[in-house]
């Protein structure tokens, strides 16, 4: 009996069978929520497609995913075209979007609204980043289709204007699917051009699908990054693109975008002949009154009389310069008596005059040196001989003169009898001489010693 078990490989890939065989899946229409979307970085697109009672699993892949120009974001309303099928590896079926648009709100609304707010928050429309547009522009470019009412109506308003200017035409595809790219070269070409003054980048009216190159953001981009001040000047003025927003200037349409770029000839002929009439009023105003102030001048009173004129600068000049003697002659007076000063400081310091003056001084210091010493040498010698009568008076061998002696035991000098014993021997200084005893006996004085 065969094996009735079936791998799960097996059922998967025949239940996907079943739904590639039944026609009503191969092409539906669904309507529903955006939920769990996940933008892959290969570029597919997966989400969770529900409402009110259920849900599907649904997938995009890239190649078309990359044609939406909206960003799919949670909790959005769509419309969606594709098929259903199983994906065999998770055994799940799931629907495959070959379309997408906004349910309710056009696709491209969506799509500006979102391009809109995400460069906002960049700061690309911040005016800190806007570029002055020249007052008098040497060349003029210009970004448009080369043929088309646009064009037209551009260089010929340049050339009334202003035709002064050079008009550079760097034509490009402004409608289409290659209409973005197209744009971007053109506006490049310009930049590396050389010498543009000013750039006019748009195009005529139309729908929001013809205007749609103006809203892509590589075409944005490029005109932000424009080094060229940048005026846009896209269909009529109740159209807005994005290209507005980041452009350093916004024009209605594409001749009020040349009027804005140049100044009229007309005006400024007419400003200069203005200019001119008020210079020429002035210059005459200013002749009359300064043929007025001469004849003035001529007829005053010292240039009748012009000797008066210097007569009281010739009599300061001789006060200045008699006070300039005097003070001269004070001034040599004062050199002189200060010469006179210095030289007899000078004298006073020559070196003649100071080896005598230090002559007499050691002349006078050697006396007083021999006075003083004579003094010293006669005080000392009444002090030396005051000090010799006390010591002979203190001497104790001037006693011996009148007969006395000293007795020592040994070193010491025996100054009692009790300090000897029978039979000690003793030493007697006398006078003239010395001589050894022996002590026989002590006895007691009458103060009681022995």
């Amino acid at each position: 009996m065969d094996n009735p078990y079936l791998s799960v490989a097996a059922l998967n890939r025949y239940i996907k069978r079943k739904f590639d065989a039944d026609i009503h899946l191969r092409d539906v229409y669904v309507k529903g929520e955006l939920s769990n979307v996940k933008l892959h970085s290969s570029g597919h697109i997966y989400f969770t497609l529900k409402d009110e009672k259920s849900r599907i699993n649904a997938a995009m892949f890239r190649g078309n995913a990359s044609k939406l120009k909206f960003r799919p974001e949670e909790g959005m309303n769509v419309l969606v075209r594709g098929d259903v099928n199983v994906y065999e590896a998770a055994g799940q079926y799931q629907l495959y979007a070959n379309s997408m648009q906004p349910d309710g709100v056009g696709e491209l609304y969506i799509a500006f609204e979102q391009l809109k707010e995400r460069l906002g928050k960049e700061g690309l429309f911040n005016p800190q980043w806007k570029q002055p547009i020249p007052r008098f522009p040497g060349k003029v470019g210009v970004v448009t289709a080369p043929t088309g009412a646009a064009v037209r109506d551009i260089c010929t308003t340049l050339a009334r204007r202003y035709p002064l200017a050079e008009v550079l035409l760097f034509p490009a595809v402004v409608q289409g699917e290659n209409a973005a790219s197209s744009i971007v070269s053109a506006i490049r070409k310009a930049n590396d051009f050389g010498g543009i003054d000013v750039l006019i980048v748009g195009r005529g009216g139309g729908s929001i699908e013809d205007l749609w190159a103006f809203n892509e953001e590589p075409v944005v981009r490029e005109i932000f990054s424009s080094r060229i001040p940048v005026i846009s000047a896209v269909g009529h003025e109740t159209d807005t693109v994005i290209s507005d927003f980041v452009a350093d200037l916004r024009a209605p349409t594409p001749t009020a975008a040349a009027e804005m770029a140049v100044p009229d000839s007309v005006e400024l002929a007419r400003r200069i002949l203005e200019v001119k009439s008020r210079m020429h009023q002035s210059l005459l105003g200013r002749m009359r009154q300064e043929t007025r102030r001469l004849e003035a001048l001529e007829s005053s009173y010292p240039l009748q009389f012009p000797e008066r004129l210097y007569r009281p600068f010739a009599e300061r000049l001789d006060a200045l310069e008699e006070r300039f003697l005097q003070s001269a002659q004070r001034l040599i007076g004062d050199r002189r008596h200060a010469a006179v000063n210095l030289d007899t400081r000078l004298h006073a310091r020559s070196p003649g005059v100071l080896i005598d003056a230090a002559k007499d001084r050691t002349d006078r210091l050697g006396r007083e040196l021999e006075r003083n010493a004579r003094e010293t040498v006669k005080l000392h010698g009444r002090t030396f001989a005051s000090s010799l009568r006390t010591l002979q008076a203190l001497n104790p061998l001037a006693v011996m003169e009148r007969g006395y002696s000293i007795v020592r035991s040994g070193d010491r000098v025996v100054k009692s009898a009790a300090a000897l014993s029978a039979g000690d021997r003793i030493g007697i200084s006398f006078r003239d001489g010395t001589a050894e005893a022996e002590v026989l006996s002590t006895a007691e004085g009458k103060d009681g010693n022995t």
